[in-house]
């Protein structure tokens, strides 16, 4: 049983953030910063910091960081398409040995799965995905109660199937990818303003590109319960959300796809947090799905 807290870092194209997580998922301290900076170690230094003032000094059983990918395996390497001043980066060693904890680093929507599984709405359930649909767009899969890994870790890119044949050129090298067309970073390129300020068309259509991603999930893995997550999905509401369930409706036609439930992260803006605490507990043995 866990005694200390666990600190929660979060990377992600937009935001850096760290908080204090309790072993019951509860927040105790949280800070953030943007992610820009000019190079790689300036990045990092910024996110030492970030670490450093939610611990306060204080003792905790260990770190847990979610992360955008893709990574190699165990999260040694990470090379995040949002965040070019990452390639190849170390970032669970050098935080490691920057704050003297051991480091346990997954990706940031296998985290979120993780974190709705240990208190969120999929706890107690065995087969879902929790998505995230903000500057870039990930999945995490829990399948027969484990979380779905693969053979580099990197189990659960949802953003790149494609959704759109004729779609435009994704950051990952191919075309038409869900992420290409629906993340907060397609929206803000197509449309030349910020995301948050999309039309009512535009967030329909990043719901029918979802949908449709959803679909292909369902249909190949047989789940049940779909969370998503993230600032653009989450700022889009019930306008999103219902594109989302009736899109992904009229492409489940099988039996065992119909009537999935679709609904939002029940930690909302926590969930990475929380989420990179799960990484922390799940790496150690103690199943938070």
């Amino acid at each position: 049983m866990l005694v200390k807290d666990i600190l929660a870092v979060d990377v992600g194209a937009t935001k850096l953030a760290a908080a204090r997580v309790t072993s019951a998922g509860v927040i105790k301290k949280r800070a953030s910063t943007p992610t820009q900076s000019s190079n790689g170690e300036e990045l990092f230094g910024k996110l030492l910091s970030l670490s450093e003032e939610v611990l306060e000094g204080i003792e905790v059983e260990g770190c847990g960081v979610g992360s955008a990918g893709p990574m190699t395996n165990n999260g040694e390497e990470i090379s995040p398409l949002n965040i070019p001043q990452w390639r190849s980066f170390p970032l669970r060693a050098k935080l490691s040995e920057a704050l003297g904890v051991p480091v346990v680093l997954d990706n940031d929507a296998k985290a979120i799965a993780l974190g709705e599984g240990w208190v969120g709405a999929a706890s107690g359930q065995k087969n879902y995905l929790a998505m995230v649909v903000s500057t870039g767009i990930g999945g995490g899969f829990v399948i027969d109660g484990k979380l779905l890994g693969g053979e580099m870790g990197n189990a659960g890119h949802i953003g790149h199937i494609n959704v759109e044949p004729d779609g435009p050129l994704c950051a990952c090298g191919s075309s038409g990818c869900l992420e290409a067309v629906a993340s907060g970073g397609a929206i803000e390129k197509e449309t030349g303003m910020p995301a948050a300020e999309a039309s009512e068309e535009v967030k329909i259509r990043c719901g029918y590109f979802v949908g449709k991603a959803v679909s292909i999930a369902v249909n190949l893995l047989n789940i049940r319960i779909v969370l998503i997550g993230g600032s653009v999905a989450l700022g889009y509401g019930s306008i999103f959300l219902n594109q989302v369930r009736s899109t992904a409706a009229s492409f489940c036609g099988l039996d065992f796809t119909k009537n999935i439930q679709i609904d939002f992260t029940s930690l909302k803006d926590e969930a990475p947090l929380i989420g990179a605490a799960a990484v922390w507990l799940n790496a150690k043995g103690l199943d938070q799905c």
